[in-house]
């Protein structure tokens, strides 16, 4: 539903390695360009399957993570029991029985849905495709190397595009390491407390990569004047996850239109109030950046408002 909506809007859908949807499937519901984005679960052997399988279903391009060598401590899903729920052991999960009985159309829904999804994309020799409860597990053995691109770039004969950089020497490196493009991105800030908003580095993105290669934006972009600080930094294109998530959630293939739609329409009043006919005239100018280095004490937002002219 959203490849295809996707394509409806005329720009293109990327698909995670952990989804529960077959790449074949996902790129026949699709009209327009839809990239395949790489995790290394499973293994060598079982990547470099769904590359091929990428390649021949015609995907794109092909974008690596390197930013996810083990999955964050994400709080909200200790509280809430998910390692029990997930684990094989069903004596732990009778704790948290109270809150299956309290939801029971969503329950229904969920065991009529199949329960806890298979990852199509990684199919395992002798096991086939990867229970969701393994995928933790299978993260902190699936660590990625500048070595690996290597062996991806001889593999993939398309474009390869790498996910998680927020330096400029890792911009360099992965130029070095025959990338077309880099997405400057903090895994949507659920990896790594702490670390830089991605607009507060793309400036130091964009100056080392020096035009060789085209950079992408993840994270964060909620409105239509987010897309334009990206673009004023030097972003060629932004990427967008949770929002489009809760438009589906919301309303199916509709939602994902709705969400999309918004952003369109954000963008294009954005532009009208800085009085731009045009992105091709948005530029630094119209931004301004709190240096890396300033106190996080006094920072309360790393990207200053957009600023007429």
């Amino acid at each position: 539903m959203a490849a295809r909506a996707a394509a409806q809007a005329g720009t293109a859908y990327t698909l995670s390695t952990l989804s529960g949807c077959r790449l074949e499937d996902v790129k026949a519901a699709s009209s327009g360009p839809v990239w395949y984005q790489l995790y290394l679960v499973g293994g060598r052997d079982v990547a470099t399957e769904a590359i091929n399988r990428a390649q021949k279903e015609g995907f794109s391009a092909l974008m690596v993570t390197i930013d996810t060598p083990v999955s964050g401590f994400r709080e909200r899903d200790f509280r809430n029991g998910i390692k029990a729920l997930l684990g094989r052991n069903p004596f732990k999960t009778l704790p948290h029985l109270g809150q299956f009985i309290m939801k029971p159309r969503w329950l229904a829904g969920f065991l009529g849905d199949g329960g806890l999804m298979k990852f199509a994309n990684v199919v395992v020799p002798g096991e086939g495709p990867m229970s969701y409860a393994d995928v933790s597990v299978a993260l902190e053995k699936a660590v990625i190397t500048w070595d690996d691109l290597r062996w991806i770039r001889q593999e993939w004969k398309g474009p390869l595009v790498v996910k998680g950089v927020l330096t400029g020497d890792d911009a360099r490196r992965a130029v070095d390491e025959g990338a077309k493009a880099v997405v400057v991105s903090n895994h949507g800030g659920r990896q790594l407390d702490g670390v830089p908003a991605t607009l507060q580095v793309l400036p130091e993105v964009m100056d080392a990569v020096n035009g060789q290669v085209e950079v992408l934006v993840d994270g964060g972009i909620r409105r239509g004047a987010d897309i334009v600080k990206a673009i004023c930094l030097g972003a060629r294109a932004v990427l967008i996850g949770r929002a489009y998530a809760y438009g589906l959630a919301a309303a199916g293939q509709a939602g994902v239109s709705k969400t999309l739609d918004i952003l369109k329409e954000d963008l294009i009043r954005t532009l009208k109030l800085l009085g731009c006919a045009a992105i091709a005239e948005l530029g630094r100018s119209y931004v301004g950046v709190v240096p890396r280095q300033y106190s996080l004490a006094t920072q309360n937002d790393p990207i200053n408002v957009v600023q007429e002219r």
